[in-house]
Order: C-alpha cells, then structure tokens, then sequence
C-alpha cells in the first residue's frame, strides 16, 4: 500500500466553496483504479491549508495510473481552481509490518 500525502493551499476565504464541492471530486478519485480510501484534514493553526491523505494498491495507479487519465483533469478541474499554489505531494510506504 502506498500513502499519497498531499498539502493543499487553498485561496484565503474559498475554505467553505471548496469544502462544499470536495465530495464531488473524492467521487472521481474514488472511482480510480488501485484507491483503496482517502481522508482530508484542515490545518489548526493555518485555516487555507489541508493535508490530503489517499491511499493506493501501488504507486504506479497514482502516477501515471490516476495522474496520467482524463479522471485527473476531471478531479482538478473540479478543485483546481482554489489552489493558492501547486500542491505539494509525496508518496510513501511501511518501511515494515507489525508492531514493535
């Protein structure tokens, strides 16, 4: 499983316009092939900023899978238009199992 970490920087007072119109883009991602599940959180001390978490069967089905489709230019043009600037995103994985 892949973890896709992406920080989103949204425009200052479009936090409520782009939460309302979010669960139409999740619809998207949702859809695409190797997502597993997703959840957002908003910053605490930074209101304009949120972490976007998505999980992924491999990193191949997040890019060039999911990046690579017309569902990416669904998902953007969906959400896009509220970034205050290119989101930031790194991927990552377990480095083990279990529990130490």
């Amino acid at each position: 499983m892949i973890l896709e970490v992406a920080q989103l920087s949204i425009k200052a007072g479009q936090e409520a316009e782009f939460e309302a119109i979010f669960p139409a883009a999740a619809k998207v991602i949702a859809a695409a092939r190797g997502y597993i599940a997703h959840e957002i959180q908003r910053g605490i001390e930074s209101p304009s900023r949120y972490v976007l978490l998505v999980q992924w069967q491999t990193l191949e089905d997040h890019t060039p899978g999911f990046r690579g489709s017309p569902a990416f230019a669904e998902w953007r043009g969906h959400i896009g238009k509220f970034f205050e600037s290119a989101p930031v995103v790194e991927h990552y994985q377990a480095p083990f199992h279990g529990t130490r």
